[in-house]
C-alpha cells in the first residue's frame, strides 16, 4: 500500500491554535516500512510518510503548536496497533533525532581531524617554501614558492567545508526530529 498525505502540503487545517498534519490511511501498516522485521513499535516509518512527516512540520512555523492526526477506518481505530500507533511515530522520530545527534558529533569529530592534518599539511608546504626557495632557480622559485602556498590552502578546503557549511544542516534537522518526537499524535476515525 503506498501512503497518500491527505492534504496539500501548502495547506493545513486548525483546531483553535493547532495546525494539523494529516495522514488519512488504509491500515496502520500503509504508514511503516513493511520490509522492516522489527515488532510494530519499534518499525521505522515509510520513506514517504517520513518525508511527507518532516516537510509538513519544516513548512510550519517553528513555535507554532503542531500536532499529527493519523486517520484510520472506524473498525481499526480501537486496535492494539492503532492505539501504539503515537508511541511508535515518536520514538521512530526520537531514534532519528538521536542518529542526526551522533552524526553531528562525527562531522564534527571529522572537521577536528581534518583541521589539524590540514594545518600541519600548511605548515609543512609553508616550511618547505622557506627552505626550497634559496635552493631554485629564480625562473622556477615563485612558480614553485606560489604552487606549495596553494597547496596548503587547498588541504584547508575540508576542515573550512566542515564548520562553515556541513553542520549546521545536520543540526537543523536533528533540532526538527527532535521536534516531531515531541509533538502529540492523535488516532481518528476517518
Amino acid at each position: 500500500m503506498r501512503f497518500v498525505p491527505s492534504v496539500l502540503a501548502s495547506v493545513y487545517r486548525r483546531e483553535g491554535n493547532t495546525i494539523l498534519i494529516e495522514v488519512k490511511l488504509h491500515d496502520t501498516r500503509q504508514l511503516f516500512n513493511s520490509l522492516d522485521p522489527s515488532p510494530f513499535i519499534e518499525k521505522d516509518l515509510d520513506d514517504e510518510a517520513h518525508r511527507y512527516i518532516v516537510d509538513a512540520v519544516g513548512e510550519v512555523r517553528a513555535h507554532a503548536d503542531k500536532k499529527i492526526v493519523v486517520y484510520l477506518p472506524a473498525d481499526q481505530v480501537d486496535t492494539d496497533d492503532a492505539r501504539s500507533l503515537p508511541v511508535a511515530v515518536q520514538s521512530y522520530f526520537a531514534y532519528r533525532a538521536d542518529h542526526a545527534a551522533v552524526l553531528l558529533a562525527h562531522t564534527l569529530r571529522e572537521g577536528f581531524v581534518a583541521l589539524l592534518i590540514g594545518l600541519a599539511f600548511l605548515g609543512g608546504c609553508l616550511t618547505l617554501r622557506e627552505f626550497a626557495a634559496p635552493l631554485l632557480w629564480p625562473s622556477v622559485r615563485n612558480v614553485v614558492s606560489e604552487g606549495l602556498v596553494i597547496l596548503g590552502w587547498v588541504a584547508m578546503w575540508r576542515p573550512i567545508d566542515t564548520f562553515l557549511y556541513e553542520w549546521w544542516p545536520i543540526r537543523r534537522q536533528g533540532s526538527l526530529l527532535a521536534q516531531i518526537a515531541q509533538m502529540p499524535i492523535e488516532v481518528r476515525p476517518r
